[in-house]
């Protein structure tokens, strides 16, 4: 099945000044927002507290629920709907540890009723400790940030045949950020840090396709979280788990990119204009790039429409995701490795 023609020859390379403005308004949008927010909205996953859903069988307005929390020294509690508004369901989150799941949801239940006159159902309590959220934020991190040097190996390898510095180099970099986890350094800085060394080493290397292919996926997701930060979306083990699947999706269409480009350069002679090599790669894997984000992405509308409010955000996450890591592989990726050749 073929979308576009593969005489298609779109000048992507000519607008990579544009493709570069949009990205960096995008980046620094996000950042503005996770300064101003302190980060993302964390669920209790990564701060601790609980979370009670509750249902009704008739309407109840949030400010008597509200109420009936404060009678019971829930002060700090947030009450949102979940789900239709004809579900009467609603998600009650509170940093109280104190009680037992039981005795909390109990103590709830009777507040609750007394100030809406109504019986609410109690369909879920879950519970976190804020050392057990620590320690699941630094692990979210940890792996991440392992992730992207293990597909620098592989991309490092496989375009560049560098498997044994690109693994050095990584290894490295991993043991440094191992052990200075142990004294206690802040994780967001300790990664943020080792990210930047992880740049420069690769460019002093020259692991042209490996340093586009990272830059390529932090930018896809530090704009995701920004999205999240933005919103005021909960971001939780999931959104994690769908972050890393972003990354995987996005390397994979990064791949295709640079195979073409690797092969083209390869039969190119010394007068090809390397400008119009990569323009030429990109165009001829623009199809099946297209196709196969088209595809995913009507799986995951389906997730998001059809799938209930419990992966409403993991679905959101992918949908941004793969529209993200479409275009960076096109305006980000391609042109970074064009201007590393140049260098």
């Amino acid at each position: 099945m073929q979308l576009i023609k593969s005489d298609i020859n779109i000048d992507f390379i000519g607008k990579q000044k544009i493709g570069f403005i949009i990205s960096i308004l995008l980046i620094l949008l996000s950042l503005g927002s996770l300064i101003v927010h302190k980060g993302p909205n964390y669920g209790i996953d990564f701060v601790g507290g609980t979370i009670i859903q509750i249902k009704f069988t008739e309407s109840v307005p949030v400010g008597k629920i509200r109420t009936g929390l404060s009678s019971i020294g829930l002060n700090d509690a947030s009450v949102q709907n979940f789900g239709q508004d004809q579900d009467n369901e609603f998600l009650i989150r509170t940093s109280n540890q104190k009680m037992t799941d039981k005795g909390l949801s109990l103590s709830i239940k009777d507040a609750v009723m007394a100030s809406t006159g109504i019986a609410p159902e109690i369909r879920r309590v879950e519970m976190v400790g804020p050392q057990v959220g620590k320690d699941l934020r630094e692990k979210a991190l940890l792996a991440i940030f392992y992730s992207l040097l293990f597909i620098t190996i592989y991309i490092s390898g496989r375009f560049e045949l560098k498997w044994i510095l690109s693994g050095v180099t990584a290894g490295s970099l991993m043991t440094a950020v191992y052990f200075l986890s142990v004294f206690n350094v802040s994780m967001v800085v300790l990664i943020t840090a080792a990210l930047i060394v992880t740049l420069v080493l690769f460019w002093t290397l020259r692991l042209k396709y490996a340093i586009g292919a990272i830059i390529a996926l932090l930018h896809d997701v530090l704009i995701t979280v920004g999205i999240f930060s933005l919103l005021n979306l909960d971001f939780s083990l999931p959104i994690i788990a769908a972050l890393l699947t972003i990354i995987g999706y996005s390397l994979n269409d990064t791949i295709i990119v640079f195979d073409r480009i690797r092969e083209n350069l390869k039969g190119s002679n010394k007068t090809d204009s390397l400008p119009l090599l990569f323009n030429k790669s990109i165009n001829r894997t623009l199809s099946r790039t297209i196709l196969t984000s088209v595809t995913t992405l009507i799986v995951l509308f389906a997730l998001y429409f059809l799938g209930g409010e419990i992966i409403h955000n993991f679905a959101f996450a992918m949908i941004v995701g793969v529209i993200i890591g479409t275009y960076s592989s096109i305006f980000v990726a391609s042109p970074i490795v064009l201007f590393a050749h140049k260098r």
